[in-house]
């Protein structure tokens, strides 16, 4: 007879080298596309900005960050980074498309002028 636990698996514990299954959503595609980034970055993660699909079933995940806290807080200077991951989930690339201070509006076109 065999010990308890010899050559048999637990039913909750999984192989460390299955793979994530398929991202659900939008929801989980931010959810990951932000733990990936702020784990390589180290940046306290301040939101995500956008969500829309990528190519080959992925997708792809503006998160902003905090890169340096200032007093008062409307002078802190945010990044907003771009994040690829691929139908899996699994981060593909990142990289930085802007940076701003917390205080700055956003630039919208004058619609007056139609």
């Amino acid at each position: 007879m065999t010990e308890p636990g010899a050559g048999e698996r637990r039913k909750d514990s999984a192989p460390s080298t299955r793979r994530r299954r398929g991202v659900g959503g939008a929801g989980e595609a931010a959810r990951r596309a932000a733990e990936a980034l702020t784990e390589l970055i180290r940046h306290r993660l301040e939101g995500v900005s956008a969500v829309c699909r990528g190519e080959d079933d992925g997708w792809i995940v503006d998160v902003d960050v905090l890169e340096l806290a200032r007093i008062p807080d409307t002078t802190s200077l945010l990044a907003t980074y771009r994040v690829e991951l691929d139908a899996a989930g699994e981060l593909v690339q990142y990289r930085r498309v802007a940076r701003f201070l917390r205080g700055a509006q956003d630039e919208w076109p004058d619609r007056r002028n139609r």
